[in-house]
């Protein structure tokens, strides 16, 4: 086992995942593992890096699947002894006017973007080491879903006592509320599926940063999450007013806190700063 520190992101073959792992290269004094799905596109990517003079590995990860998510653990358990940085980007979005029902894309994307992410925590947030960074990649569209849910909605979102049981449950209820038609009925936003799942990553963060204190906060561990603003991406779109190198600077700036940092932690950042998750800040994705 190496004595080299680990960095890894997820869903990094493209957009801001893809843009964080040379900063991370460039910064983090340590090993950075770009993962992706699709091997070939991950190694292309990989290669691509190497052509500019860095050095990232690669790791297959499917977030959708255990299999994967438990071969990823054994990697760095054997090659880093755990892991100092995660930076949890994997993610889908449907495009708006998509024609696909809207049951299935609530179904796609709860579980990519918080089943998926929930798995991989499961699995990696025991493995990261002393004074460890972990980002959890969310989105001001979770602020603007939140606004449009029921008042008794919000309050349980927004509770600081909430399980991670509970969370995935009221998840999986908006799920099966759009499969029966009666999401709009039970509370929920219209036509926000996405601002949904990063209600579920904000709170989700909520969650895994007070476990951590809970059980390691002498380890003094920070986990948050974080919104990149909109930024020009094929998520994002052409029009969208921040560049990649623009957008990556809050969830880099959150994967290197300094060692002797105490915090943020637990909370929802954008541009570096610190927002409430009662306070609904001006339009971003």
């Amino acid at each position: 086992m190496s004595s080299t520190r680990g960095a890894l992101v997820t869903g990094a073959i493209k957009g801001l995942g893809f843009a964080i792992v040379p900063d991370l290269c460039r910064r983090f004094p340590g090993d950075v593992v770009l993962t992706a799905w699709d091997e070939a596109r991950g190694r292309a990517a990989v290669q691509q890096l190497q052509a500019e003079g860095l050095s990232p590995r690669f790791h297959e990860l499917d977030i959708t699947d255990l299999q994967s998510i438990h071969a990823l653990g054994d990697f760095l358990r054997k090659e880093y002894g755990g892991l100092d940085v995660l930076v949890n980007n994997a993610a889908i979005a449907f495009q708006l006017g998509d024609p696909t029902p809207i049951a299935i894309q609530a179904e796609v994307t709860m579980k990519t973007n918080i089943l998926g992410t929930q798995d991989v925590c499961a699995e990696l947030l025991p493995l990261i080491k002393s004074r460890g960074r972990v980002v959890n990649m969310s989105s001001g569209w979770g602020f603007k879903a939140l606004e449009s849910c029921s008042p008794e909605l919000q309050q349980k979102l927004r509770s600081e006592t909430i399980t991670e049981e509970e969370l995935v449950g009221l998840m999986n209820k908006f799920v099966e509320d759009t499969k029966n038609g009666v999401h709009r009925k039970e509370g929920w936003p219209e036509n926000n599926i996405y601002g949904v799942a990063k209600i579920g990553i904000t709170a989700l963060s909520r969650i895994q940063a007070r476990k951590l204190s809970e059980q390691r906060g002498g380890d003094k561990i920070l986990l948050n999450a974080c919104c990149p603003g909109w930024v020009r991406t094929d998520m994002g779109g052409p029009k969208a007013p921040k560049s990649l190198e623009e957008g990556i600077e809050t969830p880099v700036y959150l994967a290197l806190l300094p060692s002797d940092a105490e915090g943020p932690h637990g909370q929802f950042v954008h541009e570096k700063k610190v927002a409430k998750w009662q306070f609904m800040p001006e339009f971003y994705p």
